[in-house]
């Protein structure tokens, strides 16, 4: 499996979040909604998920594998790092207009 695209959105948000990424696989499979995230320990790409009915957080579509998983986190930080020129998003807070 070979990450062969990768589209990323900036956004400008008070969180952690610094972008939204979707990718393809082999050019045969999409995933939107990826995260990447600054965390306490640098950045990371957070899978598509959901919130259950108890509040928990539940992946909607993740790698099985290690190796799978690292060939996405490289493919969508390197994209991230090179996206100077990439249009931001910006978010307004919940409740503003």
């Amino acid at each position: 499996m070979e990450v062969t695209d990768v589209r990323l959105r900036r956004v400008n948000t008070e969180g952690r979040m610094r972008a939204i990424a979707s990718i393809t696989m082999d050019e045969e499979f999409v995933v939107h909604d990826i995260r990447v995230i600054d965390g306490n320990n640098g950045m990371f790409v957070a899978m598509p998920s959901k919130r259950t009915p108890d509040g928990e957080f539940r992946d909607i579509a993740h790698p099985i594998s290690s190796s799978a998983r690292e060939k996405i986190q490289t493919a969508v930080l390197k994209a991230y790092e090179g996206a100077e020129e990439v249009p931001q998003i910006v978010e307004e807070a919940a409740g503003t207009s």
